[in-house]
């Protein structure tokens, strides 16, 4: 047994989801991201005296959904507070946040593991705050830049208990939240750009220990896979520093995505004193049950609920899983198996021949001209045996982007497409392949029966690929074994 065997790994994440509101948490300023730097400013953004905040009622609404797709218990009475500490991308030298009452408290994130069982990580709180401004460190070589186009955007900061226990966990719990957010409409999930960012606290401890274990928190990594490898890197340092008699001390780190290493930003002796007390500014916000109900009647289908749903159809957990990846792509699929019976067609249409013409061509679903029910005439018209799916495939399916008007037998019967099932038609077609190749017919007969192949696609020519696939090989069979 190796020295990391020893030991597991407690993880919990601590996750900002920038909200997409049009305007800023406690201002009118926008909030469009790529503008030139400190334009979406106002005096009430950069903190100036006798200036007074308002709160932003989208904020609010968007806080209730999530908290209501996470199971949450959404608090009554909320009261924000005032967060003080002294940075140069913080305007007025406090954020508006909340301390002791915080929107929504309880409530998980479902993953699924490897073995297809599914975990809870229980959420601690979900709070609603502001943003900070941008430091920028890479542009003057001697100088800071400071941007507060972000300061005052509206967050949710949803916090987890410490239940993860490894990077693989952590990426899963990651993945189930941007996913949500999507869902949800209330956050683009856009690492890249900030819009949702992770600090994970990581610390270890001998298996079967109940004490945790001293923790180091890890910032600045700008995409899942990196929160993944933070979380392993920093596991195996915080090891073998005990294993060589160390003592691990509570810091915060920084993650170089070149070397897969953390770092260290700043030593923390103590907790911060934060000072929060209520902010004198805003009255507290009351969330009453009717306008929880209300809220709770605009939630989209979510993305666990769909993939459970799939299953029951006869769906893999593959299949579901892509299905869900993406709302537009599972709000797609709804509208077309409200049309069809025939799920498991319509799950491989979507994510075989749709999703492969989306990537060949770089759209997004929003973009694609077929509507569901189109696809759903497809899947029925293919079941009636009047088209083998391979038809459909090569001729109708590219002839309905151009045709958007026609449904699928009206391109086929135009187009003389309709399958040839007459057996008087195809034991003619079936006679011409069998005297084409005679010594291939003796072959058969002696055992090599992988030839049926050759006198299929012979009769497939002949008939110009309108031959039943179906009746044709029973034919075939009946006509080689006289």
């Amino acid at each position: 047994m190796s020295i990391y065997d020893k030991y597991e790994t407690v993880i919990g994440l601590e996750v900002h989801a920038q909200l997409s509101t049009k305007s800023k948490a406690y201002a009118s300023d926008s909030t469009e991201f790529g503008v030139l730097p400190n334009t979406n400013i106002s005096p009430i953004t950069l903190g100036h005296p006798g200036t007074l905040p308002k709160s932003n009622k989208r904020v609010i609404e968007y806080a209730v959904r999530l908290g209501l797709a996470c199971k949450c218990n959404i608090r009554e009475v909320n009261e924000y507070a005032r967060k003080n500490y002294f940075y140069a991308d913080l305007p007025k030298g406090y954020q508006i946040t909340q301390d002791k009452t915080p929107i929504c408290t309880g409530g998980f994130i479902t993953i699924k593991q490897n073995d297809g069982s599914e975990k809870e990580i229980n959420i601690t709180r979900i709070h609603m705050e502001e943003d900070a401004g941008k430091s920028i460190h890479d542009i003057d070589p001697f100088d800071t830049l400071i941007d507060l186009n972000r300061a005052g955007v509206a967050l949710v900061e949803i916090v987890s208990e410490p239940e993860m226990r490894s990077g693989e966990e952590a990426y899963k719990y990651l993945t189930e939240i941007r996913k949500l957010v999507r869902y949800l409409d209330i956050c683009d999930g856009n690492m890249e750009e900030g819009s949702l960012r992770c600090d994970a606290n990581v610390s270890v401890r001998l298996k079967g220990s109940k004490e945790f274990g001293r923790r180091n928190e890890v910032k600045n990594m700008n995409s899942i896979r990196n929160v993944q490898r933070a979380i392993e890197f920093e596991a195996k340092r915080q090891i073998e520093a005990i294993e060589n008699g160390e003592e691990i001390s509570q810091d915060t780190r920084g993650f170089d995505a070149v070397t897969g290493e953390t770092y260290i930003l700043r030593s923390k002796e103590m907790a911060n004193d934060y000072r929060y007390f209520p902010e004198p500014d805003l009255q507290p916000v009351v969330v009453t049950e009717s306008y929880i109900s209300k809220v709770k009647s605009t939630l989209p289908p979510l993305p666990n609920e769909l993939f459970k749903k799939y299953q029951t159809l006869g769906l893999s957990a593959y299949d579901a899983g892509v299905l869900t990846d993406s709302k537009e792509i599972a709000l797609y699929f709804e509208a077309i198996i409200a049309k069809t019976k025939n799920t498991k067609s319509a799950a491989n249409w979507l994510t075989v021949q749709i999703k492969s013409y989306l990537n060949d061509n770089a759209i997004h679903i929003s973009d694609f001209k077929i509507t569901p029910i189109r696809i759903a005439e497809l899947v029925d018209f293919i079941d009636t045996g009047k088209v083998s799916h391979t038809m459909a495939i090569q001729k109708i399916f590219p002839k309905m982007m151009t045709e958007l008007d026609k449904t699928p037998s009206q391109i086929a019967e135009e187009n003389n497409w309709i399958q040839e099932s007459d057996s008087g038609a195809l034991n003619e077609f079936v006679k011409q392949a069998i005297l084409k190749y005679p010594e291939k017919v003796l072959e058969y007969k002696n055992g090599k029966t992988s030839l049926l192949g050759l006198f299929m696609g012979e009769v497939m020519k002949l008939s110009k690929g309108k031959a039943d696939p179906k009746m044709t090989t029973e034919l075939v069979k009946e006509m080689l074994e006289k």
